[in-house]
């Protein structure tokens, strides 16, 4: 009796970690392996193409090649505009965030206010309609004429950009939150803002980051399109800067690094948007 029982945890234990490498294999096999597969067959469908005499733009093995020494040495920096792709990364991120912050907290203000009130929506909604068609790029003009500087205009470009779909995605779920979490509010008398703690949020979080996470995206399109315009430091600018320099492995490999970049912002938001309305964000 006593050696089974003393057996039993190790079996337990052996169990446990066979369980959870079957789940670790499952989520490789159905996660994992299928966009690596897909990335081979395309960089091998590249390559083939890319490799052929005449062909003006590089082959993977090429883009490697030409730019192994900015990928092993990212933070680099020689002074002025030569510096390693993490520190342009780096000063796009932070310009995009500054406008990206500046973005959510007026866009869902004035989405409560839309969503909340019928005459802000009759008021405000055509105009917002209008606005928001308006190309990112064309912003730019007025801002640097009203800011005078680059680093600003850029923010304002981020935030006109992004702020957008964080107003009509939270209007949209102010004016859907059900009637039956009206009624409870009243029957419980909760006052304007338990209301809108305890009510409002709750209810339109899903909307509101499915704003947020098309508001990310769109801004750092909009940054790396900025700052091909404005100069200084920022993996726009290094882009526009080596197709002046022909330096089109630089520019591939840029392409990849922005690519990688926004699509971290996008899960990040949206990890952040599934852990706090429990999983029921877009």
């Amino acid at each position: 009796m006593t050696s089974r029982t003393l057996a039993l945890p190790g079996l337990n234990g052996n169990g446990k970690l066979a369980a959870q490498l079957r789940r670790s294999g499952h989520w490789l096999l159905n996660h994992a392996l299928p966009p690596l597969l897909t990335l081979v067959v395309l960089v091998g469908f590249w390559e083939l193409l890319c490799s052929r005499p005449g062909v003006s733009l590089p082959a993977p093995s090429q883009v490697v090649a030409d730019t192994w020494e900015l990928i092993i040495e990212p933070f680099y920096d020689n002074g002025g505009n030569d510096k390693g792709m993490g520190w342009q990364i780096l000063a796009s991120l932070e310009r995009v965030a500054y406008g990206y912050a500046l973005a959510v907290i007026a866009g869902i203000g004035l989405g409560v206010l839309v969503g909340s009130s019928e005459w802000a929506m009759r008021g405000l909604d055509p105009i917002f309609q209008v606005l928001r068609t308006v190309p990112p790029l064309a912003w730019l003009p007025i801002s640097l004429a009203a800011f005078q500087a680059s680093a600003p205009s850029a923010i304002f470009v981020i935030f006109i950009t992004a702020i957008w779909p964080i107003i009509i995605n939270t209007s949209v779920g102010i004016r859907n939150i059900p009637q039956d979490y009206r009624n409870v509010a009243q029957v419980l008398r909760l006052n304007p803002l338990e209301f809108f703690v305890r009510i409002t949020l709750p209810a339109a979080a899903p909307y509101i980051f499915s704003g947020l996470r098309i508001g990310v995206g769109l801004s750092w399109l909009a940054i790396v399109a900025a700052e091909m315009l404005i100069g200084g430091v920022g993996i726009g600018f290094f882009i526009w800067d080596a197709w002046n320099a022909s330096r089109l492995s630089d520019i591939v490999l840029a392409l990849v690094i922005v690519g990688l970049v926004g699509f971290a912002l996008d899960r990040m938001v949206g990890a952040i948007g599934n852990l706090i309305t429990r999983g029921t964000s877009a």
